[in-house]
């Protein structure tokens, strides 16, 4: 993992906009959720394939794959079972766990599958995962791309790729393009569709098309945990695109399409591919929650409350307390000082610097960086001058001013301070204990209450519950064998 980043995410995204506007005026659909974002364009060539093989080559080189070549490897195995069960080549697909705790699964164009740590967490047989992977195949092979253009679209599915590259929600709500539905999904048509090519592929791959139900028992569980904590605490109900969103748990159409697949004339019997104990041996150690995978540069201030960075000149200190935060270099002629007060939403970061700068303003330039808004300018009283600027950031307003005894041969370090400042990228903020999936049979005498009372994480009981498919309510027996989080 490489210790320093060395693009910010918008410079990243406007490096595939030309790509990602060619597959938009080809028809592409666009899919992201409340819980997670979901790119889902056709597969088609040309353009649209090439866009999906940047936004690969992105992700990878971000270090969004999850570290762990004997899991990726599985999970490709069985991606590729079905692409062949499909009747495609296996040239044109590309199956990727992501380090992502989200729950969700995803394609892109040309063929480039996607599914997250976080949803597979959840997941309690080889089948299950072979049902996630075969849903978004079908939206692939189907070719799901009848949507309504729209002239937000495009900045939607930028903000869709800063949240895929980035895990961060804020990356892409401060970037103005985001909310909690940015653009609808396929509709329940599509969905359905996609369920029952997916049922078809996983019948004629040997795998039981009834555990497409499981996951959409395992993700309505997992829907109606998000409604009660949202209830308490005000957010909205995070979803994943396909398997649940648009289904209820017993739904009709669903049942008739999966029982429909079940009962396909294969040319000949085929076993079940899965090994027994193959699945819950890969899955022993899969990181839960926050990724352990760090990217803390050593040349960057990390602020964890706040969630921002920016560059530390070599040799510079930086410092913070309830007032300000001071960069300082290491002979003190020079200091750069961010002080924070509240966004006011109807002036511009321009009129916010004019507002509270003193002397002249000269050279003035827009700040447009990690999708953050803001202004930079020279301030000049007399003979003194000074670097100053402000940048827009979830709801607060930063203000920099830079000062240096010999000011023109320090303001090129001043500006570099001030134009690195962005979000934090999630795998940057300072991570707690990490936490991990474990197997374990159940002792006598216990219960899912008393082994959370041993895990520490937020609401461990119903995570203990929601991994093993006792939400709300029931227990597992003696002997069983069930997960744990440590």
């Amino acid at each position: 993992m490489a210790a320093t980043i060395k693009q910010t995410v918008v410079s990243s995204l406007k490096l595939l906009l030309p790509a990602i506007i060619l597959a938009l005026t080809s028809a592409c659909a666009t899919n992201i959720s409340a819980g997670g974002a979901t790119v889902s364009l056709p597969s088609g060539g040309g353009s649209a394939a090439k866009t999906g093989r940047e936004m690969y080559q992105k992700m990878m080189s971000e270090g969004a794959a999850y570290d762990d070549k004997a899991l990726q490897a599985y999970v490709s195995r069985i991606g590729q079972s079905l692409v062949a069960s499909a009747g495609r080549p296996s040239s044109e697909f590309t199956f990727t766990v992501l380090d992502n705790p989200n729950i969700n699964a995803f394609a892109t164009p040309g063929g480039y599958i996607y599914v997250n740590r976080g949803l597979m967490a959840y997941l309690d047989s080889e089948a299950e995962l072979a049902g996630v992977l075969g849903h978004e195949i079908a939206h692939v092979t189907q070719n799901h791309s009848s949507r309504q253009q729209t002239a937000g679209t495009t900045n939607s599915v930028l903000a869709a790729m800063a949240y895929v590259i980035t895990g961060s929600r804020d990356v892409a709500e401060a970037s103005t393009m985001a909310g909690t539905a940015l653009v609808r999904g396929y509709g329940r048509d599509h969905e359905l569709e996609a369920d029952e090519h997916g049922a078809q592929y996983m019948h004629k791959t040997g795998y039981d098309a009834d555990a497409l139900l499981e996951v959409i028992g395992v993700l309505k569980d997992q829907e109606q945990y998000q409604r009660v904590k949202a209830k308490s605490s005000g957010e909205k109900v995070a979803s994943y695109h396909g398997l649940y969103a648009t289904h209820p748990r017993n739904d009709a159409r669903l049942q008739q399409v999966i029982r429909t697949a079940s009962e396909l004339e294969l040319d000949q019997d085929v076993e079940n591919p899965a090994k027994p104990g193959e699945f819950r041996r890969l899955m022993e150690g899969l990181v839960w929650g926050a990724s352990t995978q760090g990217l803390r540069a050593e040349d960057r201030y990390y602020h964890n409350k706040l969630g921002f960075t920016f560059v530390r000149p070599q040799g510079w200190t930086v410092t913070a307390n309830a007032k300000a935060i001071v960069a300082s270099s290491a002979d003190g002629s020079a200091s750069l000082t961010v002080t924070i007060r509240k966004q006011d939403k109807a002036l511009t970061p321009q009129k916010v610097l004019e507002d509270n700068t003193s002397g002249d303003i000269s050279i003035g330039t827009e700040l447009e960086q990690s999708g953050l808004k803001g202004y930079t300018a020279v301030a000049s009283n007399g003979s003194t001058s000074r670097r100053v600027a402000v940048i827009d950031y979830r709801s607060l307003s930063y203000l920099f001013e830079g000062k240096a005894d010999n000011f023109v041969a320090t303001d090129p370090t001043f500006l570099a301070i001030v134009e690195s400042f962005r979000p934090s990228h999630p795998k940057e903020q300072k991570a707690g204990t990490p936490a991990f999936i474990h197997y374990i049979q159940v002792p006598r005498g216990a219960t899912l209450a008393s082994l959370a009372a041993g895990i520490r994480i937020p609401d461990a009981e119903a995570q203990l519950r929601l991994l093993n498919g006792f939400y709300p309510r029931g227990e597992p027996r003696t002997g069983d064998w069930i997960k744990v989080i440590r």
